[in-house]
């Protein structure tokens, strides 16, 4: 049996559920409040639930990836109108900040001047940007949005103005001026800059989805900048030049001389949701991830993660939450090292692995990917606080770190993102079961 934290959740885990079981899981912690997203007024949501104490995260801000996931997990719950007002709003910030593609396009401005990239965390209540000094070279980000937003459009249930079709064609354009084939971007974790399979691949999937509402809705009148037609062709191939890259990159996260990285888990999020990766490339990330990443109180992101590493709170607030070149700095000049295993264990991961075995299972019927699927549901709800944490009780945390020799969630609890993404697998869930119940 998986760690448990919350003995409450943990009476209600099976080795095997039912639709009974599963629903009085939901209840216990709709009850207790475990999937309290609260929005903002224009739909927008901050990355965690921030108090007194844990403001200085800068986690009140708004993220545009975290953004895309919790609104993807309202969508697949069937609250459609919250998804829906949470891209709208993104839209907005991204036409109100559209100059920032549009100089790059141009040629304005050098894309390694990371400040004058598309900023990808911002004032959520005004729409405005920060201007602290930030890794903005995150074309997973931009990518996440581009996908998300043109698969509501693809199911009919978005319908974009004029402008909002021009907005999105200078994603493509603004990916084609980076080269985000070989561009080096801060990725998933906002780290230093490198050239990443699992940013290179959020694009594609975007891309791909963007072609088909292309075609779909006749876009080439509003595709096209200046004297830049964007159609088919074009599409085509910068589509192929990231499957090229990707071809020659996974499944590793980067094989770039001097900062190559052999396990990633971000690689995860291009099984699911995005379904970018063939059957057998599938496979070997998540055996990747499982056998040289998994914990038992979460999954690193990747081996020497220095973030929220051993003993962090004994590092400077505002060294915790700096850029990643200005916290390993610190740590040289501090002498602080990494010893492997020392990693933060992250709660975002376990419940999508669960997800990408429940597809595989519904597609399937192999009971061994049930199994696995109900495994990891049940390691994800082994994250879930227990009333003793300092937090409270029935909160998802972002990770848990060691101080000292104890695991314990780090100060970004309740983490958005981790709810979102246990929501999601717990929907995977309920259609496994359904899939059974029908068979």
């Amino acid at each position: 049996m998986p760690f448990f934290s919350n003995p409450e959740i943990f009476h209600l885990v099976k080795a095997t559920y039912n639709l009974r079981n599963l629903q009085d899981i939901n209840l216990l912690v709709h009850q207790k409040g475990v999937f309290q997203f609260p929005a903002l007024k224009n739909g927008l949501f901050s990355a965690a639930i921030v108090e007194d104490t844990t403001e200085y995260t800068g986690y009140a801000s708004v993220w545009v990836r975290d953004n895309i996931f919790v609104a993807y997990s309202h969508y697949i719950s069937g609250e459609i109108d919250i998804a829906i007002k949470n891209v709208q709003c993104l839209m907005k910030y991204f036409k109100k900040h559209k100059i920032h593609f549009i100089n790059i396009i141009d040629g304005l401005v050098n894309p390694s001047i990371v400040m004058r990239r598309p900023h990808i965390r911002f004032n959520g209540k005004d729409l405005e940007e920060i201007h602290q000094l930030w890794e903005h070279a995150q074309n997973d980000a931009l990518g996440y949005f581009l996908w998300f937003y043109c698969k509501l459009i693809s199911e009919k249930l978005l319908q974009p103005s004029h402008e909002d079709f021009e907005v999105l064609s200078l994603f493509p354009l603004y990916f084609e001026s980076i080269s985000y084939w070989h561009d080096e971007d801060s990725g998933h974790w906002e780290e230093d800059r490198k050239v990443e399979a699992s940013s290179i691949g959020v694009v594609v999937a975007s891309l791909k989805i963007l072609r088909r509402i292309y075609i779909e809705n006749s876009l080439s009148q509003y595709f096209q900048y200046r004297d830049k037609q964007i159609n088919i062709e074009f599409l085509d191939d910068l589509i192929q030049k990231g499957i090229d890259a990707l071809n020659k990159i996974l499944p590793s996260e980067s094989i770039q001389k001097g900062r190559a990285r052999r396990y990633d888990s971000a690689l995860l999020f291009l099984i699911y949701p995005l379904k970018v990766l063939d059957e057998k490339m599938s496979d070997q990330i998540v055996t990747d991830v499982i056998n040289n990443l998994q914990g038992e109180y979460g999954i690193s992101r990747y081996k020497g993660d220095s973030f929220w590493c051993r003993d962090y709170e004994d590092i400077p607030k505002a060294i915790r939450t700096s850029i990643s070149t200005e916290r390993e700095q610190w740590f040289q000049e501090n002498g602080r090292s990494l010893k492997d295993g020392e990693e933060a264990q992250w709660c975002i991961f376990d419940p999508i692995i669960s997800a990408i075995f429940g597809v595989k299972f519904q597609e399937t019927n192999k009971p061994e990917f049930l199994e696995k699927q109900v495994f990891y549901l049940n390691r994800s709800l082994g994250q879930i606080t227990a009333t003793d944490s300092k937090f409270g009780g029935f909160k998802c945390p972002e990770l848990y770190y060691l101080q000292g020799d104890i695991y314990i969630p780090n100060d970004a609890t309740p983490l958005l993102w981790t709810q979102a993404n246990l929501r999601i697998a717990l929907k995977v869930m309920e259609e496994s079961l359904i899939l059974i119940t029908t068979a």
